[in-house]
């Protein structure tokens, strides 16, 4: 069978300082965001679903330090998106640098794909190597204070002007990550663990993080429902838990809760 030649398109996707990718498809939602001016619209233009949409901006928000997306849900005919300064400034610097690579590319393809038969695939210059993570919560933070005990560190890393979270890692890990106060951090938290309640219940808890915020939106499943908690500053908190929890508690959009996580529970790292 004679083998096609391979040509090299280049696709460029931001990382950051974690390894986690804002791709390719995440800007082209944003460059239809800021020619639309909604989100259902630019989700229609790309032909992928409301949710999908929805979710990508909330990711994109929380990944970097400053909203890149002012969006104000209201439904799949209601609301409206614009792109933050930030937000055109990331977006005009991906196209650039796209335009960039492309024509850069251009000039090494020849050479790539004539060397010696190899696939252009097998050079290091064309791997993706985005890390990638199941945690569905990404936050960008800065270390507000670090308490160093016997054997493990207390770190607050505080990631918006309403939230500052506290975890608890190894003294050995805290030296390897070489965490002060004053450095950028992230923090990954999965769906599965916080734990929800009604902020209005009163309880105390010996729970280190307790975060408040305004139910978004509630996606039932066959046996878990998706949460998606506003925490403030355009971050957002994605929870899963089960469909029994949900119309026990009858969650609904509106709602005020707070979500419990426990220190150990969440994961840091820096660049």
């Amino acid at each position: 069978m004679t083998r096609q030649p391979q040509s090299v398109r280049p696709i460029l996707s931001f990382l950051d300082k974690a390894g986690h990718r804002a791709s390719a498809e995440r800007f082209a939602l944003l460059s239809q965001i800021e020619k639309e001016g909604s989100i259902s619209a630019a989700a229609k233009q790309l032909k992928i679903s409301y949710k999908a949409a929805w979710d990508a901006v909330n990711a994109l928000n929380n990944l970097f330090s400053t909203p890149l997306v002012d969006a104000k849900p209201g439904g799949k005919k209601g609301g409206g998106a614009t792109l933050t300064d930030e937000g055109r400034k990331a977006l005009i610097a991906h196209q650039h640098l796209t335009e960039r690579l492309n024509a850069f590319l251009a000039e090494i393809e020849q050479d790539i794909c004539g060397n010696r038969g190899s696939s252009p695939l097998s050079s290091p210059l064309l791997w993706s190597f985005a890390m990638r993570t199941s945690a569905r919560n990404v936050f960008h933070g800065i270390v507000e204070d670090v308490i160093t005990g016997a054997v493990n560190s207390e770190i607050s890393l505080r990631v918006s002007e309403q939230t500052v979270l506290t975890t608890v890692i190894t003294n050995k890990s805290a030296e390897t990550l070489d965490l002060r106060v004053g450095s950028e951090a992230f923090a990954l938290i999965k769906a599965s663990t916080p734990v929800l309640m009604a902020d209005n219940d009163g309880a105390r808890l010996s729970a280190r993080n307790q975060i408040r915020g305004t139910v978004s939106s509630v996606e039932p499943g066959a046996v878990n429902s998706e949460i998606q908690l506003d925490i403030g500053n355009s971050k957002t908190l994605t929870v899963v838990i089960t469909r029994q929890s949900t119309e026990s508690l009858d969650i609904k959009p509106g709602d005020k809760m707070c979500a419990i996580i426990k220190a150990s529970q969440i994961i840091l790292g820096v660049e």
